[in-house]
């Protein structure tokens, strides 16, 4: 009984069949046909002429090269595949025997002549990466696809974010990296740049708005807090009077400094802003006193609950939003990628600088990672079964390769006329 030979389990077999492989393996029959054919005529034009002279001498002559040409052909193009008529010829049966030398043999050249880094940076540059990744993304639907994909992406990473998790990188990575940090000069330095710029004075603006609307909106419980705050022996009249009088100018001097940015108490506060980034930045007693408060509230033991509260309402409604293809947040995602990708497509200093950047990052891997990348060539070459992947590689070339045999069958008859010729006129 014939056992079948085991395949190890190192070698997996490679993908089934396709309807493109079904198309392949049809042309491939329909042209060793055609080569077998031609090489079945040329041995019957053969017998046929045994021992005939004149014409059918040539004709004899040509029929036996064709055979001899059609046959040396027939043997090259099968020894790449396979054992010709199952005889373990040495130097055949090249792909399945050597099929991890020709795997390192193409890792080699792949590597020498494809992973260059100025052939890969050129054809990176003459790619338009950014152009076409721009005009890709533009358009609404595929901005609307990438908006998907990209919320589908943090709603699963926010899904297995556990709120013990968070609070345990609080503990064990923020915490220590901030107290470690010195927060005083980082803050009187950032104080100093936020008065440079005046970008105070809108929060400025923006608490007088509202103190003048509170006290507007609660002028009677104003009035009524003087009042009760006035001596018994007063007359009710003078207290509302008073009162009155309390409202009406809290109210002007709060106007007076929201319409006038040179206002004395306006100066007075960034007097004492500046004096403050001051002290944070040189006064050791200052940075004492604020590193201090840090620790108090790194230290604080409400820190983690009110962390985990924090970070439990964040995540609950970014999931939510993530989850509404028709919510604002998806929404506001694929205006940004549309306008990203019109930006991408049309602004031409932008698109030379992100290509640098690509050839840059791409030549950088191929520099020093070249050889690495080109190894999985020849390790997945390894890992195929030998007989499949002559199989699929015969599927793939062999039908132009039967050319090689027809080209011989008709190129051998062609000597052989030539020859039985030279024959004749030297006999």
């Amino acid at each position: 009984m014939t056992v079948a030979p085991v395949r190890p389990p190192s070698s997996p077999r490679l993908a089934g069949s396709t309807e493109a492989d079904e198309r392949r393996r049809v042309a491939l029959r329909r042209m060793k046909t055609v080569a077998t054919t031609l090489l079945a005529v040329a041995a019957v034009i053969y017998v046929a002429t045994l021992k005939q002279d004149g014409v059918l001498g040539f004709v004899n002559a040509a029929a036996e090269a064709a055979m001899v040409g059609a046959l040396a052909d027939w043997f090259a193009v099968t020894a790449l595949f396979r054992h010709p008529l199952g005889i373990p010829i040495p130097h055949t049966a090249l792909i399945p025997t050597r099929k991890d030398q020709i795997g390192e043999s193409l890792q080699e050249f792949v590597a020498d002549n494809f992973l260059s880094e100025d052939i890969v940076r050129e054809k990176v540059g003459q790619a338009e990466v950014t152009r076409r990744i721009g005009s890709w993304l533009a358009e609404p639907e595929h901005a609307e696809r990438v908006g998907a994909e990209l919320s589908t992406a943090g709603h699963g990473v926010l899904s297995v974010l556990r709120d013990d998790d968070v609070a345990a990188m609080l503990e064990q990575v923020v915490v220590p990296r901030a107290a470690d940090i010195p927060l005083s000069p980082l803050a009187g330095g950032l104080l100093d740049g936020i008065l440079d710029d005046g970008a105070h004075r809108r929060l400025v603006d923006l608490l007088l708005d509202e103190g003048r609307s509170w006290l507007e909106a609660n002028s009677d419980r104003i009035m009524l807090l003087v009042t009760e705050q006035a001596p018994g022996w007063t007359p009710q009249w003078v207290d509302n009077r008073i009162a009155r009088r309390v409202y009406d100018e809290l109210h002007r001097w709060l106007s007076e400094v929201a319409a006038d940015q040179q206002h004395p108490a306006r100066q007075a506060l960034d007097d004492l802003l500046r004096r403050l980034a001051r002290d944070m930045r040189s006064d050791p007693d200052t940075q004492a006193k604020v590193e201090a408060i840090k620790m108090r509230l790194l230290e604080h033991p409400e820190l983690r609950r009110a962390t985990i509260a924090l970070w439990s309402t964040v995540r609950r409604m970014l999931l939510e939003a993530l989850a509404d293809p028709q919510g604002e947040l998806r929404r506001r995602i694929v205006d940004a990628l549309t306008d990203l990708g019109k930006r991408l497509s049309t602004d031409h200093a932008l698109q030379a600088r992100l290509d640098t950047y690509a050839q840059d990052v791409v030549g950088y891997v191929v520099r020093n990672y070249a050889g690495e990348l080109a190894t999985v060539i020849s390790e997945t070459v390894k890992r195929w079964d030998a007989v499949d992947a002559s199989k699929r590689i015969e599927l793939h070339v062999g039908r132009d390769l039967q050319f090689i045999r027809i080209n011989g069958t008709v190129v051998g008859a062609l000597a052989g006329l030539v020859i039985h010729t030279f024959t004749l006129l030297i006999s």
